[in-house]
């Protein structure tokens, strides 16, 4: 079982931040308007409370869910994110997403073979219960579709990032 010390520092900030990219790789790919936009970024906060408080879950995950409920947990996860996608376009922000959900995949395989695959597995439910949370098309939140066409192509594009299967 792999560990945050297993890990450099650098790669463990990737890591915290992980669960974020995947994210918002799904919002930024059919983007909600601010009411989806919220329920969306509700849906990723609950992903990480229930990886942290469910009993057969990743010991690497709920590391990571316990770090994210620390103040410098959480500082760093974002400033990590934030550094990577300062000044990018929305179509720009999904490939960066993308681009390093696919180097989270090869570390996690590198260093934690044995976590990787639940671990990545995690990762894009994290994106399938974001791109769920809010309906897209319609008016006022009625009608429309629960996963668009494009949230349903990005979470195949974070699942082919993290090589699985």
């Amino acid at each position: 079982m792999a560990t945050k010390a297993d890990f450099t520092a650098d790669e463990w900030k990737m890591i915290m931040g992980s669960p974020m990219l995947a994210a918002l790789a799904v919002t930024v790919a059919d983007p909600s308007g601010i009411w989806g936009l919220l329920q969306e970024g509700m849906a990723s906060g609950r992903a990480l409370i229930e990886a942290k408080s469910a009993p057969g879950a990743n010991a690497l995950v709920k590391e990571l869910a316990d770090e994210m409920t620390t103040s410098e947990g959480r500082t760093m996860a974002r400033d990590g994110v934030k550094a990577e996608l300062t000044a990018k376009s929305p179509e720009e922000i999904k490939q960066q997403a993308l681009s390093t959900l696919a180097e989270v995949g090869k570390i996690l395989d590198a260093k934690a073979p044995q976590d990787a695959p639940e671990f990545k597995g995690w990762l894009k439910h994290v994106a399938e219960r974001v791109a769920a949370a809010a309906s897209e098309g319609g008016i006022l939140g009625f009608g429309g579709v629960q996963v668009s066409d494009k949230e349903k192509a990005t979470i195949a594009e974070i699942a082919t990032a993290l090589n699985l299967g």
